[in-house]
């Protein structure tokens, strides 16, 4: 079964947010990696990921994740991850991966893009 791995571009506000869906591997991690690269070169440096539809993250996923914190943070820009509350028996993959690592706690996570954009809005815990 191949799953399609796609990044849709929209704006919310003064957000860029990315919709994220598929795996994000070794493969198609350069994908995003270059989207984020032109969203900042468009100067757009509040960036919401939606990775709500990423159904496996392995560790390049995980790096792109990172190299796009620091990048933002290098220009003074932010970013917020959704990690949504579905399935919150066993949590969405990417949050079970991020904590596994020890790195979820690095990230501005919100359960859905409206929460992310909203400016009084708090973030998950860890």
């Amino acid at each position: 079964m191949v799953v399609a791995f796609k990044v849709t571009d929209g704006q919310q506000g003064e957000w860029a947010v990315l919709r994220v869906s598929g795996e994000l591997d070794l493969v198609t991690s350069p994908v995003l990696r270059q989207r984020v690269h032109d969203a900042v070169a468009d100067g757009r440096h509040c960036l919401v990921l939606d990775l709500s539809e990423v159904w496996f993250c392995d560790s390049s996923g995980v790096g792109v994740l990172i190299a796009t914190r620091r990048l933002l943070r290098s220009c003074q820009g932010s970013l917020r991850l959704i990690l949504p509350a579905h399935g919150a028996a066993d949590g969405s993959h990417v949050n079970r991966v991020l904590g596994a690592l020890g790195v979820r706690r690095l990230f501005d996570v919100h359960p859905d893009v409206p929460s992310a954009v909203d400016g009084s809005s708090r973030p998950l815990s860890a």
